[in-house]
């Protein structure tokens, strides 16, 4: 009884059903060859989802931008005090804009959970990563095919994706998103901060699947690891990539003058030589006996301008991107000193 195996490029050469002559994937490996065929032929379904929501998400932002700049000019990109500008603003596009934040936002992490983990948690569940060491495939050949075709997708569309909706969004920074751009959801959906996020996320899902090495608990430990990095990028580093700004006004004086479109962080006050008390000090009780003894004069407004945005935006997305390259030298190094 003769026994028969299918090699990883008999399988690239084989015709599916349905297939139209000359559209089969023979004839698709025009465009990739050998193990990048293979790893976008076990991952096809979420790669071509990938590509088809970044089409639709582009071609939205684009057609949606000549109306945006339509409506600025003609009612300009400053809100007024009585805020009728920035409620008509809200009523026009605010879902849009809502709705792009969000998806910039959690793109990075259904990457990571749906794409990362399974990646090789996958072929380690079901035993098909064995086939590697009865092929003249080297480890180290198929480790960079099985993580490059899958990355360099995922930073392309959130690269395309983010490009779009940051030129939409730039023009009426003002007005989107109540016109906060550090927490109101602009900082983590615009400029390089979701391509980094999303290959931060993507490589950690890997290495957890890696060593996990079953697919829904890899998914599942990337969920709550993207959770909590989430939470410590929002509650400890973004207030740290820049240098807040101060300004300092009579304390029986009128509110700080600040910058149209900057976000105030913290108030606070202070002594004539600049020595911060907090802003609660010396409001109850004889309060003028409190702060004359303190010598308190000034309240000071500390803050983050919007000139700021892009230098926090490359800091923070640095920061992830070497984090990104520490997750995955460790992969390939585990690839090859470690059976997978």
């Amino acid at each position: 009884m003769t026994r028969t195996s299918t090699t990883g490029a008999e399988a690239a050469n084989a015709v599916e059903p349905g297939d139209a002559p000359g559209s089969g994937p023979a004839a698709r490996r025009e465009l990739l060859h050998g193990l990048p065929w293979l790893v976008w032929r076990r991952h096809r379904t979420f790669l071509r989802l990938a590509l088809l929501v970044t089409v639709v998400g582009c071609a939205t932002f684009a057609y949606q931008h000549s109306g945006l700049i339509d409506f600025l000019h003609a009612r300009g990109a400053t809100p007024d005090t009585e805020g009728r500008l920035a409620n008509d603003f809200q009523n026009t596009y605010g879902r849009l804009f809502a709705t792009g934040s969000q998806l910039l936002e959690f793109l990075p992490v259904l990457i990571g959970v749906f794409l990362g983990a399974p990646l090789i948690a996958g072929e380690q569940e079901h035993g098909t990563i064995k086939l590697v060491s009865t092929q003249s495939v080297s480890c180290g050949r198929w480790v960079a095919a099985t993580l490059a075709l899958p990355l360099t997708v995922a930073v392309l569309c959130t690269a395309l994706l983010s490009a779009a909706f940051t030129w939409l969004w730039t023009p009426a920074h003002n007005l989107a998103m109540g016109g906060d751009w550090l927490t109101g959801g602009a900082f983590e959906s615009t400029g390089p901060v979701p391509v980094a996020r999303t290959l931060f996320l993507t490589v950690c899902g890997i290495a957890l699947g890696m060593l996990v090495k079953r697919v829904v608990r890899a998914m599942a430990a990337t969920a709550v690891f993207a959770l909590v990095t989430s939470l410590i990028w929002s509650e400890l580093l973004i207030g740290r990539l820049g240098t807040l700004r101060s300004v300092s006004y009579p304390y029986d004086g009128d509110g700080p003058d600040l910058p149209p479109d900057a976000v105030r962080i913290d108030d606070w006050v202070s002594t004539a030589d600049g020595k911060l008390y907090g802003y609660g000090t010396c409001v109850h009780g004889d309060a003028e006996s409190c702060r004359a003894k303190l010598g308190i004069v000034n309240r000071v407004t500390q803050y983050f301008d919007y000139g700021q945005m892009a230098g926090m935006q490359w800091l923070g997305a640095g920061i992830l991107l070497a984090l990104a390259a520490v997750v995955l030298t460790f992969v390939v190094w585990r690839a090859h000193r470690r059976p997978l």
